[in-house]
């Protein structure tokens, strides 16, 4: 359901994550995450799942996936992905909710002019208050090479899609992505990915600044650490106008491994990409990368992944930024206990609430080579030990689970979402919920299973922008003489 991505192609981001990872279509006596002995999800917590207005009359093409979502308040929300038209060309979509009523999804505007090659999407969305997002993704022009755009919503209108400013020019190989943006307010946004060079690829970052997107620059010091090789970032997180982090992985010239980094700004100037500190010692298997930022305040931030061991298994970290200083990366707390030594798991997510309080989830493969779900919760600074979803091995009988996006409003109050596979080998979407710091039992995405009529579904983003008001979205498949695939939103 996407397209071979240009970093990395080798390995790839599945890889990084390991086995265990579903993308779609240290602390002795550190507390464990808390479940409720006897968690019942209230179901009525999430309603029906309902197509993405307007979607279905875009979507001539069948082939449709909600892939972002970002709540600025209850009620006040956006998403964005991509459909293919009645010609079968991939096009990009953003929707909104206001006051909450979503809107019809609409065609990126302006994003027809530059995509004259027919493949475009919109991969991450960001909105710091309501009816002000802005989101980003790759398009392809008329030579056929892979660009990157961002788009703006302002006061509850979408502007025209434009180009990275200055990736142009940086991009000489066409092999262009935007894979995540973040705002701390309206107009003051950060965003990366990666552009091609005839030597490889290339992290980038680029800053918003008061309404108005600069120019793209290399992420300083990813030169140094890949010796020329590849590099791309995954993730941004910002936590003030001024003050953001990113996250990636990069690889040697002619060399296999590779590796996680992290990289901060501060008061407007962006510091030095470093190696994830104690990630290089954790990964003797030469394959890995952080997957997901998150900053809840300058200087506090959480950042995970994954890294294969001196075995090649993979295996999930967590690594934190306290104050400034980036300490070392562990090994998720419990994670190997659940996998039972396979160590076949990766870290994909991770939302944090406030310093020293965050969320994060991912996937395992345990000792009966099943593929699970997990959750590991930060709490006062210490993360605890990972858990199985509660609840998800009932729904997860075909043994092919994991959780993708997390989402936390506050401390101990968040939410997440992912997919599994029942008896009959269909997938589905599950969402599970934290409330006051107890994790309730996963359930099937209400409603979606009238839907998910070709037996193909899962949640792809989730976000909360109070405890009792979040936003989930995905996908689902409709049989008819093929199957295709429609995107689908689910509100708490």
């Amino acid at each position: 359901m996407r397209r071979r991505r240009a970093v990395a192609s080798a390995v790839g981001a599945a890889a990084i994550l390991g086995a265990a990872a579903l993308a779609v279509p240290s602390a002795a006596g550190a507390s464990s995450v808390t479940t409720a002995r006897n968690a019942v999800a209230a179901a009525s917590s999430w309603g029906r799942a309902i197509p993405v207005p307007g979607l279905r009359a875009l979507n001539q093409g069948q082939h449709a996936v909600v892939r972002w979502v970002s709540c600025a308040s209850a009620g006040n929300c956006a998403a964005g992905g991509n459909y293919r038209d009645r010609l079968g060309h991939g096009q990009a979509f953003v929707v909104s909710e206001k006051n909450g009523r979503w809107s019809r999804a609409i065609q990126v505007p302006g994003l027809a002019t530059l995509n004259k090659g027919e493949q475009s999407r919109v991969i991450s969305i960001s909105c710091p208050s309501a009816g002000n997002c802005a989101a980003g993704g790759y398009y392809r022009d008329r030579s056929r090479d892979y660009q990157s755009f961002v788009v703006n919503e302002q006061n509850g209108v979408w502007g025209r899609a434009i180009e990275v400013p200055g990736l142009g020019a940086l991009n000489t190989a066409g092999k262009g992505e935007l894979s995540s943006v973040s705002c701390a307010s309206a107009g003051n946004c950060a965003a990366g990915g990666y552009y091609g060079t005839r030597l490889g690829t290339r992290g980038f970052i680029v800053n918003e600044r008061n309404g108005r997107w600069g120019q793209a620059i290399a992420v300083p010091g990813l030169t140094t650490l890949t010796a020329g090789g590849l590099s791309e970032v995954t993730s941004v997180s910002c936590a003030l106008r001024r003050y953001c982090a990113v996250g990636g992985h990069y690889g040697y010239q002619g060399q296999k491994p590779l590796e996680g980094f992290v990289a901060t700004e501060q008061n407007g100037v962006w510091g030095q990409a470093i190696e994830v500190p104690g990630l290089g010692a954790l990964n003797r298997g030469g394959v890995a990368g952080v997957r997901s930022v998150s900053c809840a305040s300058a200087g506090n931030c959480a950042a995970v992944g994954g890294y294969a061991d001196s075995h090649g298994r993979r295996q999930g970290f967590v690594a934190s930024e306290q104050s400034g200083v980036w300490g070392k990366a562990i090994e998720v707390p419990g994670l190997s206990a659940l996998s039972k030594g396979r160590r076949g798991a990766g870290t994909s997510s991770v939302s944090c609430a406030s310093a020293g309080n965050c969320a994060a989830v991912g996937g395992y493969v345990d000792g009966h080579g099943h593929a699970q779900g997990f959750l590991v919760s930060k709490r006062h600074g210490v993360w605890g030990r990972a858990i199985e979803v509660p609840g998800l091995g009932a729904l997860n009988t075909g043994g092919a689970a994991g959780v993708v996006s997390v989402s936390c409003a506050s401390a101990g109050n968040c939410a997440a979402g992912g997919r599994y596979v029942n008896g009959h080998g269909h997938a589905q979407g599950f969402l599970v919920s934290e409330r006051q710091g107890v994790w309730g039992r996963a359930i099937k995405v209400p409603g979606l299973g009238a839907l998910n009529t070709g037996g193909d579904a899962g949640v792809r983003s989730v976000s909360c922008a109070s405890p009792w008001a979040c936003v989930a979205g995905g996908y689902y498949a409709v049989r008819t003489r093929h199957l295709h695939y429609q995107g689908f939103f689910s509100l708490s």
